[in-house]
């Protein structure tokens, strides 16, 4: 029996090409629809991301108080509806990351990595053995909380499992070359807003040492045979010259919490344009 055919019927969406199926659409070029989760309370999210063709939903608990039981419960959720879950961790949260993966989530997205070491270190945290420290569970929404045979258990845990460090300083940008060498690291992001308020330049996207941390990252991550994703700005033309330049084809389309304020917004000024 080969890994795929362990894989639960159900679930073997999940891999594509022995892999994780975003890792291996961005891999192809292909465009990866992700929303961002900050605001919402109920799975019901997850069917507003179905119905507007997202491949993705990433969970922020960076910046929400949202519960880690209610984010597994969207994460499972998400599994059912084929949508990949990824959740954003506090910086380095290392004890929170085992429970996520444990409850549904398939991405770990770790906030302001800085050194090789860190993303080791995190990256440990999210695999199995022989790859990972990750504690030995069984009945894992993952796979449907069906029993999978061993070994085939770890090995397609691993797999599906991402781990995506987030750069988001001038630290970070220096020692990029060994971040994206380190084992068990799938992909990486950026945090632009948190590394341009470290410049002193919120919102300059264009600031020159900004552009160059993320061009030396492009590089060091298609050296290594990974994606890195430019995220944070809102610009689409920014985000378009970034893809172009040999960025990640991960599309953030909203956070649902500023889209609720925009869409309300907008929704208000034509009710009282209406009435006058």
């Amino acid at each position: 029996m080969t890994d795929e055919e362990a894989m639960p019927e159900e679930r073997r969406w999940l891999l594509r090409n022995g892999r994780n199926v975003i890792i291996d659409m961005l891999a192809k070029r292909e465009p990866v629809m992700a929303l961002g989760v900050r605001a919402a309370r109920t799975v019901d999210i997850v069917k507003v991301a179905k119905a507007t063709g997202h491949h993705l939903i990433w969970i922020d608990l960076e910046h929400s108080t949202m519960s880690i039981d209610l984010c597994a419960q969207i994460c499972s959720a998400s599994l059912d509806a084929e949508i990949v879950p990824f959740v954003r961790v506090p910086e380095r949260e290392y004890g929170v990351i085992g429970r996520l993966l444990d409850g549904g989530a398939v991405g770990i997205m770790a906030a302001r990595i800085e050194s090789p070491e860190q993303a080791t270190d995190l990256a440990r945290a999210c695999k199995f053995q022989p790859q990972g420290l990750r504690s030995q569970i069984i009945g894992l929404p993952l796979f449907n909380l069906r029993r999978v045979p061993s070994p085939h258990h770890n090995r397609l845990a691993n797999k599906v499992t991402v781990f995506m460090p987030l750069i988001e300083s001038e630290a970070g940008c220096r020692n990029i070359e060994e971040i994206a060498a380190a084992d068990g690291v799938d992909l990486i992001g950026s945090g632009s807003n948190d590394f341009t308020s470290e410049l002193g330049e919120l919102g300059n996207y264009k600031h020159p040492t900004l552009v160059a941390g993320y061009t030396a990252a492009i590089k060091a991550c298609k050296k290594h045979g990974k994606d890195f994703s430019v995220g944070g700005i809102g610009d689409m033309a920014q985000n378009k010259q970034w893809i172009e330049a040999g960025g990640a084809t991960l599309l953030y389309s909203a956070m649902d919490s500023e889209f609720f304020r925009d869409a309300l917004q907008t929704q208000v000024k034509n009710v009282l344009a209406s009435w006058r």
